[in-house]
């Protein structure tokens, strides 16, 4: 038996004895931007975790991040040395989405847990391949869509469940911000000496630098993001097909375009999608140009009351319960729709409701979860399959975006696109060389 079929064949039991007394993790770290930071500090927050090392492409992010993980961390500009340190134990990446799926691959090939942000995937075929290797060598792979964690969302679920909203039929989801007139024009210049931009490209096309195409600014390109879609869309599609207990949409169709805000980005700055499920509908509206008046994050539309959550909290406003004939409209000199019962008063359905929550906490606990599985061998709250399914069902409404808003018909149970040769070529993109080639004989593809 190699070493990496014995890692993978870990037990609970077998894993103690490997980590030994001290109980404790040996965490590393890829990618120090503007999560990795975040990450850094809420596994800071773990009395069991030992911060053992960091790997960042630009050598100024490097070294701010081995001054935060503290004095023991060993710092790399090659993440693969990393994955190799055979003393590290789990590895958390928080890298342009276009490194998620074979940074997490690699990982777990190299008997590494794995708590990987969101979104998880640049292409549907890629979360396939991540569930996979997730199975094939035994590991934990938790997806950081931290909201699964609140408190606060765990309560608005179990009462979804139990039936306080009645039936629900709709879902409405919303991220709105205006961050007018946008990041400006850059040209193609040298990247800077600090910064290994082969590395940084990775598997993406080879393109000539420029300053805003990288580091954050890849969120607005298509070669490196799929946008707001699947950056925020993300978070609130998971919440809503982990209350509904469903694992994608049939349909999504999708429309919109980057109409105002100026600069070299290629991702919509509007957006908005529809999802069809099998006994509900799901709509969501992106904004990057205006945020509008205050609405809830999501809304969750049942026949005895209403549900409106975010990382602050939530709260229930109940439907009112009404003789159906009243609701008909009455015009001026004649009544429609049958004779009226005004005597009846409506009467709520149910009672109202409100809970706070707290955004740091939801990242806490979610760290938390994915310790606790560690050391139990059981899959987290956000497994690895959980966040391939939600998105790609970002993933669909961008494909029917780009194809000029037409409908993506999703088949949930063999994972491929129904009719459409076109878009279900969109399912995968190539990777550049030599990274094509890394996933050859670990069994994913």
């Amino acid at each position: 038996m190699t070493r990496r079929n014995a890692v993978g064949a870990l037990t609970a039991a077998s894993y103690q004895r490997v980590m030994g007394a001290n109980d404790r993790v040996q965490v590393g770290f890829i990618g120090y931007g503007l999560i990795g930071r975040q990450h850094v500090s809420d596994f800071k927050n773990q009395k069991d975790v030992d911060m053992a090392a960091m790997a960042e492409t630009y050598q100024p992010r490097l070294e701010e991040g081995l001054q935060d993980c503290g004095p023991r961390a060993r710092g790399y500009r090659d993440f693969r040395k990393l994955i190799d340190n055979k003393d590290i134990q789990a590895v958390v990446v928080s890298t342009p989405d276009h490194w998620h799926a074979l940074m997490t691959i690699m990982a777990c090939a190299a008997g590494k847990d794995v708590y990987v942000e969101k979104p998880l995937t640049l292409f549907i075929d890629e979360g396939k391949w991540m569930v996979k290797a997730a199975r094939r060598y035994n590991r934990v792979v938790q997806v950081g869509t931290q909201q699964r964690s609140g408190l606060h969302y765990q309560k608005a679920r179990r009462l979804l469940g139990e039936g306080y909203l009645g039936k629900v039929h709709h879902v409405r989801m919303n991220a709105s911000r205006n961050v007018m007139p946008g990041f400006g024009t850059s040209s193609p210049e040298a990247p800077p000496s600090e910064l290994d931009y082969d590395m940084w490209l990775g598997p993406a096309p080879k393109r000539p630098y420029q300053k805003l195409r990288s580091l954050y600014h890849f969120r607005w390109f298509w070669d490196y993001s799929g946008g707001q879609m699947t950056n925020l869309g993300a978070h609130h599609i998971d919440i809503v097909q982990w209350y509904m207990g469903v694992k994608g949409p049939l349909v999504a169709a999708s429309a919109g375009g980057r109409w105002d805000l100026q600069g070299d980005g290629e991702v919509p700055d509007t957006q908005d999608a529809v999802f069809r499920y099998p006994e509900f509908t799901a709509t969501i509206s992106l904004r990057e140009a205006a945020a509008g008046r205050p609405i809830p994050g999501l809304e969750f539309m049942g026949h005895k009351a209403s549900l409106a959550i975010d990382r602050s909290g939530f709260v229930i406003t109940p439907e009112m319960k009404i003789d159906p004939n009243n609701a008909v409209p009455q015009f001026k000199g004649a009544s429609s729709g049958g004779v009226r019962h005004s005597a009846v008063k409506p009467v709520p359905w149910t009672e109202p409701m409100k809970e706070p929550g707290s955004s740091d906490q939801q990242f806490d606990l979610h760290v938390r979860n994915f310790l606790d599985c560690i050391k139990s061998r059981q899959r987290p709250i956000a497994d690895v399959e959980g966040g391939h399914q939600i998105t790609t069902a970002c993933h669909l409404a961008n494909i029917s975006l780009r194809l000029g808003g037409r409908s993506v018909r999703w088949d949930a149970e063999k994972e491929t696109i129904i009719g459409d040769a076109e878009a279900a070529a969109m399912m995968r993109r190539p990777y550049r060389a030599p990274w094509d080639r890394v996933l050859e004989g670990l069994g994913v593809l």
